[in-house]
């Protein structure tokens, strides 16, 4: 028996999640949590095989507790559920470790399937996603952005123009062009949108 944590803000929707898993003869729920610190406390008193988790959530985003749940509780193989299908989305989650990204639009035995998947230790991409190109994750040994990097793609991703970072940091906007250059570059981002979802999933635009 697949046992599963649903992780979804929206009361209804995790209800209807809930009677699916449920009606399966393989799987059952055995708790739910309705933002990202739940999800990771229930996560880890209940040790459950999979952890079905909604990527915008309060408290804490799907892409934080991701990262936590892997690190902490390693057994627990991660689902994502979530509307994004930009690849940005699907890079990041894989590259913190989720076993299996699955679209809400899609039909409920994509979930399922999701789940059987990443109980048995495999990988499952929903099927509207296997045909589109994904980049791989950046590999754990490449190089990390520096700080000097992350702050500029910071102040990028929340609306400050270069020559704004360039006199905040007190460097030329020629550097401010290079850093961001840089970090992009390492982290596979290929535009400003790419920026900004990067930087939401990295919680940084929840900062005050």
């Amino acid at each position: 028996m697949i046992s599963v944590l649903l992780a979804e803000d929206h009361e209804t929707v995790r209800e209807g999640l809930r009677m699916l898993v449920n009606s399966q003869d393989d799987m059952r729920v055995v708790g739910e949590a309705g933002d990202g610190k739940a999800a990771v406390e229930q996560a880890q008193a209940l040790k459950p095989n999979v952890v079905v988790l909604d990527l915008a959530m309060p408290e804490v985003n799907g892409v934080v507790a991701a990262k936590t749940l892997r690190a902490s509780l390693p057994s627990a193989a991660l689902v994502t559920l979530t509307r994004h299908s930009d690849q940005a989305y699907v890079q990041q989650l894989l590259a913190v470790g989720a076993s299996g990204y699955v679209l809400k639009q899609s039909s409920s035995a994509e979930l399922l399937k999701a789940i059987r998947a990443a109980a048995s230790g495999e990988k499952y991409l929903d099927g509207a996603l296997q045909a589109m190109p994904v980049t791989p994750p950046r590999p754990a040994n490449a190089p990390a952005i520096t700080e000097r990097e992350r702050a500029v793609l910071r102040m990028t991703a929340v609306g400050h123009s270069n020559k704004q970072i360039a006199a905040s940091l007190g460097i030329a906007v020629k550097t401010v062009e290079v850093h961001k250059s840089n970090a992009m570059r390492k982290l596979n981002l290929s535009g400003r949108t790419d920026v900004v979802r990067y930087a939401a999933m990295q919680g940084w635009l929840q900062d005050p």
